[in-house]
């Protein structure tokens, strides 16, 4: 048997299509609408990669942007209540390995022009071996960009760790 897999998270809005556009902006993920207006879906990062390098055949996670006047799918056409973006606490986190061809600060600094808000900078997690940055979405989504240690990671001046 194998374990249940994640396949898809959802980034909650109540403008899906400026959602949309503002993780196309910070990450360059191609977003389609599925339908336009009502849901959209990315495929960030292609397919992950095998030990040389080269694509292998399993695709990344999927993530979708989903209105929450009618989060789709749903049995009932008109959806369900609640019709608001959560508020007031911790929502889901999510995560996301920063490409080679990028940078935390660059990531940071694309989200803050399009409307996120800085959560921080320049932090290393040694129980995980990571550096990482993290951004609030104008929806309220918490985003935590990662960049792998490596084998002997360095940790730069004025960079927090734990």
């Amino acid at each position: 048997m194998k374990p249940n897999t994640l396949i898809f998270v959802d980034f909650p809005s109540d403008d899906v299509e400026a959602c949309a556009r503002f993780y196309g902006d910070v990450f360059n993920w191609e977003v389609e609408g599925r339908p336009t207006g009502v849901f959209h879906r990315a495929v960030p990062g292609g397919f992950f990669p095998l030990e040389d390098g080269s694509d292998s055949t399993v695709g990344n996670l999927h993530v979708g942007f989903a209105d929450v006047g009618n989060y789709r799918p749903h049995p009932d056409p008109a959806g369900t209540e609640p019709r608001k973006l959560a508020s007031g606490g911790r929502g889901v986190r999510v995560w996301i390995l920063v490409s080679d061809d990028d940078n935390e600060d660059a990531i940071l600094d694309r989200a803050e022009k399009f409307g996120g808000k800085i959560l921080w900078r320049h932090h290393y997690w040694k129980e995980f071996n990571g550096f990482n940055g993290a951004f609030e979405d104008p929806w309220g989504t918490t985003v935590v960009l990662w960049t792998k240690g490596g084998p002997d990671p360095v940790i730069p001046k004025g960079y927090t760790n734990e």
